[in-house]
């Protein structure tokens, strides 16, 4: 999508459509002529999330007026949210050219707006050859009206290093399986090298060196090799300083083992890898802006597949840790991957905190529903500061207790734990069981089962599929707390 700052007085181009933004009750006086004629004719109050298709109006090929709600109440998201509607109103019409006008121009909400439209324009089509051309979006070119043309660009720059970082994130999750497997997915972490990055891969060789039991047993199912992928980026003015630190679950694809998952919906686990693309797609962002920070990424990556050499129930595994793990099901995968790539994390880099993301437990979706990711963590500053990045970026986050009466629930008779405390509290004892292997430093575990996928997406911003959920708070919460 090509993004364009124009004059509120720029003439529109051939095949345009105009949408006009407007707050709540004022409607009718946001412009003449035409549009208040159509909104006295019709139910259109402003509201956000409202659109009216303005007839007859001489202004464009098409006239839209986009509802922002109130106006005290309008903000950079709502800015966001009412270009990215705007988008979706007029995409596959035939018209070429989007112009937005926002009530407000500065050049804050204008690259907010450029950010919207950005990211509701992503599409994942590389595999369609035979859609109908009425079914393809026909806009090509976005132009925001904006007070400061030069000023909305630079306001734009890094928000367009997160856009792009975001749509690589979501490519890697709607990939299919026998396409993103853990080495090509290890491989395109690489290709970011271009970026700047430092990218380090270890196979099952070197993960056996450093007696990682746990994450390659579940792996070991598998005809595909087992990756850990180590993403580096410098770019603190110290170069030695102290890195931040996030680690990513990639399941690339999740049978469940020899616990094998029931059939119906079981294709949706390609998307079992949805914290290591947030992972990575943080990390693509940190080097598209130049961040000032030193931040290190570790994506544990596995397919989880039943096969004769397959993980068993009553296994037990030896972590890098040294800590034992008796297997109880071999469906509780993702904590077993997290293990060994949190301790290696600790123990290599020493980071100020470290932030693990994964598509852990459908006991969240039960305990939060399709909306909200579930927080949780041993440190009050670092859950304040997440939360704080995931209201401003429309992340939603909840924090969930991490009551220590549960852990026993994950002892194990003949090891130092087992991989699953039962169905009470399951999202809950799977974080504890992380927080073993957390070592004392400050920590938090975002299970993102609930926010990783949407289908249907009731946000403007975020088409059906994959979200890149993670990639903008983390973002946001590194550029507010953690920069020089």
């Amino acid at each position: 999508m090509l993004i364009e700052f124009v004059a509120s007085d720029a003439a529109l181009p051939e095949k345009a459509a105009l949408a006009v933004v407007v707050f709540e009750g004022e409607a009718e006086t946001a412009e003449a002529g035409a549009y208040a004629r159509a909104v006295s004719a019709s139910r259109f109050t402003g509201a956000k999330g409202q659109v009216l298709d303005v007839p007859g109006a001489q202004a464009a090929d098409r006239v839209l007026l986009i509802g922002a709600g109130k106006a005290e109440g309008f903000d950079e998201m709502a800015a966001e949210h009412a270009a990215a509607a705007a988008y979706g109103a007029v995409k596959s019409t035939g018209l070429k050219t989007l112009r937005v006008k926002l009530p407000k121009a500065e050049a804050a909400f204008a690259g907010r707006a450029a950010l919207g439209v950005r990211l509701a324009s992503y599409r994942f089509d590389k595999y369609r050859t035979k859609e109908a051309a009425d079914k393809k979006p026909s806009i090509a070119k976005t132009e925001i009206v904006a007070a400061d043309r030069e000023a909305a660009s630079s306001a734009f720059a890094p928000l367009a290093a997160l856009s792009d970082a975001v749509a690589f994130s979501r490519d890697l999750v709607s990939e299919p399986p026998n396409v993103l497997y853990p080495a090509e997915f290890a491989r395109r972490v690489k290709d970011l090298e271009t970026l700047g990055l430092e990218v380090e891969i270890l196979g099952e060789e070197e993960m056996a060196k450093l007696g990682m039991g746990s994450l390659l047993g579940v792996g070991q199912g598998s005809i595909r090799e087992s990756q850990l992928a180590v993403i580096k980026w410098n770019g603190a003015r110290d170069a030695s300083a102290q890195p931040v630190a996030f680690i990513g679950k990639g399941v690339c694809f999740d049978t469940g083992g020899i616990s094998l998952k029931p059939a119906d919906g079981m294709e949706d686990m390609k998307w079992d890898m949805g914290g290591a693309a947030a992972v990575a797609g943080l990390m693509h962002v940190l080097a598209g802006r130049k961040a000032k920070v030193n931040a290190v990424g570790i994506l544990g990556l596995v397919e989880n597949m039943p096969d004769g050499n397959a993980q068993r129930p009553g296994d037990v595994v030896t972590s890098m840790s040294g800590q034992t793990i008796e297997i109880i099901n071999t469906d509780a995968e993702g904590r077993l991957v997290l293990a060994d790539a949190v301790w290696y994390c600790q123990d290599r880099f020493k980071p100020k905190f470290m932030v693990d993301l994964a598509t852990l437990t459908g006991a969240i979706i039960i305990s939060l529903g399709n909306d909200y990711a579930g927080l949780f963590s041993n440190n009050d500053e670092l859950s304040e500061n997440l939360l704080a990045a995931s209201k401003s970026e429309g992340e939603p986050l909840w924090r969930m207790p991490l009551p220590a009466q549960y852990d026993k629930n994950i002892d194990s008779m003949i090891a130092d734990m087992k991989n699953t405390g039962g169905r009470p509290g399951g999202s809950i004892t799977a974080a504890l069981f992380i927080q073993r292997f957390v070592n004392g430093l400050p920590w938090a575990h975002l299970d993102i089962a609930s926010t990783a996928w949407k289908k249907p997406s009731s946000v403007p911003t975020i088409p059906d599929g994959a979200t890149g959920y993670g990639v903008r708070l983390l973002n946001k919460m590194v550029a507010d707390k953690y920069e020089d």
